[in-house]
């Protein structure tokens, strides 16, 4: 079946940087795509990979879409190296929109949390009163930026702000060593956090001793104290997770879907594993926010004849996020609801890129 194939690559200024461990992050770049049918319908796609996360860039992206060419069929879409998983990902979505009513599984959950992000720093107090107002009780601060002590004697002003009952996500970005990453996990015991996002991290590029390395020092943190960990950066493409389930991996998976070329498979190793799940923002534009949030709607832990799990707060307050509030994902507000989703305008955001 032909299709027409079209892509935009895009290079947006965020409203704010984002500062975390791996430096100040000021715009984002990545690829939208558009397949049209014989019908002239139409679905779109994002690829969006984070830099500091490895794994393709975008030129690498741009040019395997001109490769795919303006009429491609079947076989030459499928043709897109396993290695471009963001291209791969982006290319199953558009299809997946065809027909204008896109082929999905059915919403499991009409409203989910929503976690709201905090600046790194001392930054963060004055907003958390502002979103627990309307409604945020959970919240995801970005440390790793600053030295150890001035952080980590900031968590306990932060705690302090935080309205009852509500629940701290540390995401550290995999900036510790051993010592510091116990210190912090040492002083979370006793606090309100449900989680410390990747406290240690090696690339790929680092080599093998240096993964390993890396590898143990998490499981071996994970095993030794209270407070959950969660892995982000080192589940960030495919083939991550069955890895790290091998491994007997006994916290939680933060996913970033649009990074995984085969999101069914990882998904479905995730479910057979009864593995926590935490949906989180790429900070991608509208298009690629819809299809992550659809996947996090469908989900359901475990085997489908066990009763539905409530999801954990999605990685997801984030917006307003761009200059250009065209390409914004829907309103950051403290629940998500199944309609919000739905009313994402992905061909707007195709549009403004023009």
């Amino acid at each position: 079946m032909p299709y027409r194939f079209q892509f935009r690559r895009y290079r947006l200024p965020f409203r704010a940087p984002v500062r975390t461990a791996h430096g100040l992050w000021s715009e984002r770049q990545g690829v939208l795509v558009r397949m049209e049918d014989e019908a002239g319908l139409a679905g779109y796609g994002e690829a969006a990979p984070i830099p500091h996360f490895g794994g393709e860039a975008v030129d690498e992206i741009e040019a395997a879409c001109r490769a795919v060419g303006e009429w491609p069929d079947d076989r030459t879409v499928d043709a897109v190296p396993v290695e471009l998983g963001c291209l791969r990902h982006a290319i199953a979505t558009a299809r997946a929109g065809l027909g204008g009513s896109p082929s999905r599984a059915a919403a499991q959950h009409k409203a989910i949390g929503v976690a709201a992000l905090l600046p790194a720093g001392r930054a963060a107090l004055s907003l958390v009163g502002p979103k627990a107002e309307i409604g945020y009780r959970v919240f995801k601060w970005k440390v790793g930026v600053a030295d150890v002590a001035e952080e980590i004697s900031l968590l306990d002003d932060l705690c302090a702000v935080l309205p009852a009952g509500a629940r701290l996500r540390l995401d550290a970005n995999g900036a510790w060593e051993r010592r510091q990453a116990e210190r912090w996990l040492e002083r979370c015991a006793e606090r309100p956090v449900e989680f410390i996002e990747q406290p240690a991290f090696a690339k790929a590029s680092e080599g093998g001793s240096a993964r390993r390395k890396t590898d143990e020092l998490l499981l071996g943190l994970a095993n030794d104290y209270p407070t959950p960990l969660a892995l982000d950066e080192s589940v960030a493409g495919d083939g991550d997770v069955e890895r790290w389930i091998g491994l007997g991996w006994p916290g939680i998976f933060v996913m970033k879907t649009g990074l995984h070329g085969d999101v069914a498979g990882t998904l479905a190793r995730l479910a057979k594993a009864k593995a926590p799940v935490v949906f989180s923002s790429a900070l991608e534009t509208a298009v690629g926010a819809r299809a992550a949030l659809r996947i996090a709607f469908a989900w359901s832990e475990g085997a489908k004849s066990a009763p539905t799990v409530p999801p954990r707060a999605l990685g997801f307050g984030v917006w307003p996020l761009f200059v250009d509030a065209r390409v914004e994902g829907p309103t950051a507000l403290p629940y998500l609801r199944a309609e919000d989703v739905e009313r994402i305008d992905v061909e707007a955001a195709w549009n403004a890129l023009s």
